[in-house]
């Protein structure tokens, strides 16, 4: 509730009371038990001896009831029994009251035990020093006592503790379930001989074994064999994903076929599922903007409450009917009970909480609980092209030579410039000399211009390769008739690339990035859930509108440098959009930290993920859809609880001073008070864990099981 107390021991909370958690879950680290352990030893054995003081209190209802019943001999058995209740089973709530007052942090703690110590030591007094009461106070020769109404609450409270903390319990399922991922052992190869070792012993760079129905123990790619991969658990992609050869695997998911050797990349805390666990228990601890209210609110709810109770008890006093004190203790004490707020400090936290797990478990990373408070705010999408519309894996389509160059030629000269370079179109035409097994010659003199090209020295030449005014602007000649061809394979929504061996064009090399199959629909999606859709991409404007054609993107802005898109998206933001941005690659990162929510596809670079709020682990916009729908089904959630929080406080609070009894004769036993304050707080736990059950339903909205 209060993420930013932090100890480095177990303790209590100076702000709330409540006990501090764990910060971090792992998976060798047994759950702790022991604060619900403790309430619920209290509760039950509170609740035994409270039950008799109740029904001795309420003996007066009973027909024909022995004399006894109503006798010295009852009064001083309710004493007794309520006692151990009060001072044992309730003692936490004196402690924490008394740290509240003493620390000035007035809390649910502090009215629970200013209400139920009045109660129970004004009782007390009454059956120690009877002679030191006026007469006036009597009732048929007896002054009022009130144990069961200290020892019923007492009870209740904790009963509303036991399960709120069963509850709070609950919201950890989510880390826990993606602990549990993790196998405790990895095959390990070494020459040939396979062992079984702990996890723990797994060094990066060793080969791992993994055979059909095991899970991947660590995150690496494939060196040896194929198989089917089932990524459902960190991606919540359904369809087991191939592998062959050289492609990643994530530790955690489950190897459906074959068997195959994979060689360790990321082990321990650098894995995807650490990281993973990192992130949601970072989110889980976060403050949504919209806890602020809640905060402000109860900062001034308490000393509010104690006035409202110090006012009933002056009001029936003064014009209170007989016994005029008996009535003023009762309903004040019944103020300051039904008054706790527990219900609107779990309203946000609880949500937050619920949700942050639900979004984990299906590929959603929220880093912070400020996200998802602004992800339901979005109404303007800029994404990039590369690796976040498209499947970030280009491959050459067509060469174009000039000057009498063979294609394996050009093709071997662009990819010895290239093959320093990590942009994927780079990668793209070294892998196809690659394939058509060239030798490419060693370079020099690498230089990279961000958002232009590449330029290289080899042996006899210079390379360049890039885009057209790159290399006009470096004097190369003869690119008029290159030019007019580019223009009918860009439409098409291929990227072309120059290139120039010396001084003059050699020709160029055209890229295809075939659109991820799941982009049209989620466009769709994004755009009927009113959200504008802008594509900023580096890449050429034919090839941009080509792509932007294909998928109903109104509008486009190509040619972008990196950092021309962090000043687009404050430009954006100035125009007053709330503004997500979704990318994958080094170069979106300061677009990313620049706009009000960054999404990191989670296929993309580390520096990416780090700068952005949401990081989505499979990559594709369906996530953005789902992200932006569990986004508005928590702030939903969480509006409903302070909705219900700020009402129950606003009625039960008159109710209990007795607003009632001028006109109904009615008025609010304690007992009833403690009762209704206990079943708030489970109401606002039980409607946050119904995000639980949250289900996302692709193009219709998601639901949310009742």
């Amino acid at each position: 509730m209060h993420p930013e107390i932090r100890r480095d021991s177990p303790g209590e909370c100076p702000i709330c009371g409540m006990a501090l958690e764990l910060e971090t879950i792992s998976a060798d680290r047994e759950e702790d038990n022991s604060e619900l352990i403790d309430m619920s030893r209290r509760f039950w054995v509170g609740a035994a001896l409270a039950l008799p003081v109740f029904l001795l209190a309420m003996s007066h209802l009973i027909p024909n009831a022995p004399p006894w019943l109503s006798g010295d001999a009852s009064r001083w058995i309710q004493f007794a029994l309520s006692t151990p209740v009060v001072l044992w089973a309730g003692w936490p709530f004196f402690k924490r009251g008394a740290r509240s007052i003493r620390t000035r942090n007035l809390n649910m703690f502090t009215l629970i035990a200013i209400g139920v110590g009045v109660a129970y030591f004004y009782s007390a007094v009454v059956m120690l020093l009877p002679g030191a009461f006026p007469e006036s106070l009597s009732h048929h020769g007896k002054i009022g006592i009130y144990f069961e109404a200290a020892a019923m609450i007492t009870v209740l409270v904790l009963l509303g503790q036991v399960l709120e903390l069963r509850a709070r319990g609950r919201t950890g399922h989510a880390i826990r379930g993606l602990l549990d991922l993790t196998p405790p052992t990895a095959r390990l190869v070494v020459n040939g001989d396979e062992n079984e070792v702990p996890l723990s012993h797994v060094k990066a760079g060793d080969h791992l074994r993994v055979r059909p129905g095991e899970k991947v123990p660590v995150d690496g790619r494939v060196i040896d064999g194929r198989t089917t991969i089932d990524e459902s658990m960190i991606t919540g992609e359904a369809l087991p994903v191939e592998k062959n050869p050289g492609e990643k695997v994530i530790g955690g998911t489950l190897n459906n076929t074959g068997s195959v050797v994979m060689e360790a990349e990321r082990v321990g805390s650098d894995t995807v599922l650490s990281q993973i666990v990192r992130m949601v228990s970072e989110a889980q601890r976060s403050r949504a903007p919209i806890q602020r209210l809640a905060d402000k609110v109860a900062g001034y709810f308490v000393p509010a409450v104690l006035l409202a109770a110090l006012v009933t008890f002056v009001a029936w006093v003064w014009i209170g009917p007989e016994p005029r004190l008996a009535h003023a203790i009762v309903n004040a004490v019944a103020v300051l009970i039904i008054a706790c707020p527990c219900a609107l400090g779990l309203a946000t936290p609880m949500s937050i909480m619920v949700g942050v797990g639900r979004g984990a478990h299906s590929g959603i990373l929220i880093k912070n609980a400020g996200a998802i408070e602004l992800m339901e705010k979005v109404t303007t999408l800029v994404v990039d092209k590369t690796g976040t519309l498209t499947e970030g894996k280009p491959r050459v389509t067509k060469i174009v030579t000039a000057g009498g160059m063979s294609e394996e030629d050009l093709l071997a000269a662009a990819a010895a410039a290239e093959q320093q370079s990590e942009h994927p179109l780079a990668s793209a035409i070294v892998a196809e000399a690659s394939e058509r097994n060239l030798v490419l010659e060693k370079v020099s003199d690498f230089i990279s211009a961000t958002g232009g090209g590449v330029t290289a020295t080899t042996a006899r030449d210079r390379i360049l390769v890039g885009k057209l005014v790159f290399l006009r602007e470096n004097g190369i000649a003869g690119l008029e008739d290159l030019e007019t061809q580019a223009t009918s394979l860009q439409d098409e929504g291929q990227t072309v690339m120059f290139v120039a061996i010396g001084d003059r064009a050699a020709g160029m090399i055209a890229v295809a990035d075939p659109i991820k199959k799941s982009t049209p629909k989620a466009v769709r999606e994004l755009q009927r859930l009113g959200l504008k859709v802008i594509m900023l991409t580096g890449d050429n404007e034919r090839t941009a509108r080509g792509v932007a054609k294909k998928l109903g993107i109104d509008q486009v802005e190509a040619g972008v440098a990196p950092k021309d898109k962090h000043e687009r998206i404050k430009e954006l933001r100035a125009a007053r959009s709330v503004v997500a941005m979704a990318g994958d690659g080094i170069n979106d990162a300061p677009a990313l930290a620049a706009a009000d929510v960054g999404i990191a596809m989670g296929t993309g670079a580390d520096v990416a993920m780090e700068s952005a709020g949401i990081t989505l682990v499979k990559g594709d916009l369906n996530g953005i859809v789902n992200a932006i729908h569990l986004s508005r089904a928590v702030m939903r959630n969480i509006r409903q609880n302070l909705f219900f929080a700020f009402l129950y406080n606003t009625l039960g609070i008159p109710i209990a001073a007795g607003v009632l009894y001028p006109f109904f004769g009615l008025l609010l036993s304690p007992i009833i008070a403690g009762a209704a304050m206990s079943l708030s707080s489970v109401s606002v736990i039980g409607n946050a864990l119904r995000l639980q059950r949250f289900r996302f339903g692709g193009s219709s909205a998601p639901s949310l099981d009742v």
